[in-house]
Parts: structure tokens; sequence; C-alpha cells
């Protein structure tokens, strides 16, 4: 018999963007969800009982990434014109611009310590800020194209980026020198990376091999994140779904529609229990995990019964020797949120818009400052 709510749901919609959803993160403690748009806005949602949003305006092009610092004090924000944003989230609306790039800046990332933050730009570089400073401390170039998405390792020793020269790589943030790279044509150490060629590839950056590689969307695949158990990844599709992959046993469980159109962002919460999507149709999805609290092997019984096609793999396969390719013909348990959410319309938030009022000496003192400001009123 079926374990209860052990599908993913769909909780709710937000509509507050006029463009299309390019990124989305979740705060520490998922109670607040940050977005960003091709309409120039940052969104913050409150997920709390009373919904509210707000609208912080101050790029001037597109905004292409957007990311809480782990401790939720500050956002950092993407953007098309070619700056990098430090925001404190609270209604007085201060931020800093971090100039440095000469092209649209793809992404931004926070170190776990929250102490630096990496850029990756069209302009082939990268680019590691100091927080506190907001100084440029130094630059990272190899790629031969733009790059598209630069992120931290949980340590902070290492870099991993990928770009549209079509390679990922690995640099050493001490020696501040690239230490690995692969390439897409080859076909904490374990990093995915995916593109338009519709398939998702997770290599071992200690072995330097690939390890698994799965092609379950019909178009580019825009988004990807891991779950905080590493147990699965859940990937954002231009084909208009997101699929969620158990990367133990090596398998595609779940088919999630809902955007119309192509969905450009995803992430999980912090703790994995729920997780957002946005989209070419100015949406931001937020959906409740619900797997991922069960045990885990229960799980894996029961989603096999289900949707399991092949022989299973043998445990010894996990980390397989050549790398498996994992096709379109997986089965998966399909969510189509019309039939599962009655409250489809559920009135959108208010949304309070706050515009930037610049300065790196308010936005130091205040970081110095050892209350929380504004931020826990308004997520709280």
């Amino acid at each position: 018999h079926p374990l209860p709510q052990e599908d993913p749901v769909l909780i709710r919609p937000f509509r507050g963007h006029t463009a299309a959803v390019t990124g989305v993160a979740f705060n520490a403690d998922a109670a607040g969800l940050a977005t960003c748009s091709l309409d120039r806005f940052l969104m913050v949602w409150r997920l709390k009982t009373q919904c509210r949003a707000y609208r912080f305006v101050g790029h001037v092009e597109a905004v292409t990434s957007v990311e809480f610092s782990p401790d939720g004090r500050l956002l950092a924000s993407a953007s098309q014109d070619h700056t990098v944003r430090l925001w404190i989230p609270c209604i007085h609306g201060e931020s800093s611009v971090l100039k440095g790039h000469t092209a649209s800046v793809r992404s931004v990332n926070f170190s776990h310590d929250g102490y630096s933050l990496v850029s990756a730009s069209n302009d082939k570089s990268i680019k590691i800020w100091s927080v506190c400073s907001q100084h440029l401390l130094f630059t990272l170039f190899q790629h031969t194209h733009w790059v598209r998405c630069a992120k931290f390792s949980p340590d902070g020793r290492i870099i991993a980026s990928c770009s549209e020269d079509k390679s990922v790589k690995i640099w050493d943030t001490r020696n501040k020198t690239c230490i690995n790279s692969f390439s897409d044509y080859e076909g904490g150490t374990c990093i995915a990376s995916a593109g338009s060629n519709h398939a998702v590839k997770l290599w071992d950056i200690r072995m330097n091999k690939l390890l698994q590689h799965f092609k379950v969307h019909r178009a580019g695949v825009n988004c990807i994140s891991f779950h905080p158990s590493g147990n699965y990844l859940i990937t954002a599709s231009t084909d208009g779904t997101l699929k969620i992959l158990d990367i133990l046993e090596e398998r595609l469980i779940y088919t999630l529609h809902g955007h119309k159109g192509p969905v450009l962002s995803v992430a999980f919460s912090k703790g994995g229990e729920k997780f957002a999507s946005g989209g070419a149709d100015a949406q931001v999805l937020l959906w409740k995990t619900n797997f991922d609290s069960f045990d885990y092997k229960e799980v894996l019984r029961h989603n096999f019964r289900r949707t399991h096609v092949d022989d299973p793999p043998h445990l010894l396969d996990i980390y397989p020797k050549s790398p498996h390719l994992h096709d379109e013909k997986l089965k998966s348990v399909e969510v189509n949120p019309i039939f599962d959410v009655t409250d489809i319309q559920t009135p959108d938030p208010p949304i309070i818009e706050i515009r930037s009022s610049s300065s790196f000496s308010i936005l130091v003192s205040c970081l110095k400052k050892e209350k929380r400001w504004d931020i826990a009123n308004m997520l709280s």
C-alpha cells in the first residue's frame, strides 16, 4: 500500500514578476524565498502564514541569479547590467554595487562561511569578492567562452565553474589555479553539470571520471540542485518539466509539471523539505518535497515497485566503473498539480516595493551590528 503523502506536492504558485524567473533561493530556515527575473527586479517572498512579498529595485537590466548568505543577513544578485549587488533584505533597501565585470554576470554564490562571493560572467572571467569590504579579491581566467555558473565547494577550497566553451573547470582557491578540467565532449567531490545537449552528468573530481550520465529531458537543462542529503538531484528544463533523479539508485523517480513553458531555475531549501522553481511563464512554484521525510530504504522499495523496469543495480554499481547512460526510456512517477492542488487560485500576496538606497558605508556598518535588522520582521 502506498506511503502517505510521499510524492512532491505543489504548495502554491507565486505571481509577482512580469517576466521570466531566472533564479530562486531560500534563506536558511526556509521562511523566505528570494527570486529574480528578466523584469530587473528581485523579490523576497515571506512564506509564513501571512504571505507577503517585497520587490527590490536597483538593477537596470535583467537579474540572472540570486542567493541568500548562509546566515540570511545578505542577498547577492547578478545582472546583465554587468554588476553584482549585495543587499540587506530589509525595508530600507540598502545595497552596494560590485563593479568589475565587463559583460553580463550570470551567477553569484556565497562561500560556506559567508565571507566570500564568487561571480561568473560573459566576460569569460570568474571573480571572487570579499563580502565584508566589498572589494575584488582575485579573478580567474581560463574559460574561452561565457562562464555560465561558478560555485564554491562546501569547504571553500575549490570553485567549480562551467562555460559555454563546454568545459567544467575545478579551481584551487588558495593557489588561484585551475587544477582540473572536464570536457563535455568526453562524455563535496561529486559535481553535477548539465546543459543544452539535454544531458545531466555527475563527475567524481577525486577520481577524475564521469560517474553517471542521465538523458531524461527532451530539451536543454537550465538549472540543477542537489538535495542536502546528496541522494537526489532536481533538474529544470526547457521541455517544461522538473525531474527528480535518485543518485544512489541511478534512477529517474519523478517528473513534475506545472510551468507553462521552459523551467529556468530550481533550488532545494537548506533542509531539503521544500523546493522552488521559476519559469519563463513568470511564475514561481513552491513545492513540498515529501519523499525525503521517509526512511530512504522505504522510499526506494516503494518507488521501485511503482516505476522500475530494469534489473536493480548491484550495490557495487553505485559508482560504476564506466558511466551508464540513463535515457528517456526510464519510467517516472508523473506529478501534475492541475489534478493535485485545489487551491491553485490562491490570491497573490501584497507586494511592497523597496528602492535601492545605495551605500557601502551603510552596508558595512549594518553588517557590524549584531541585531538582525528588519529581515527578522520581514520573514517572521
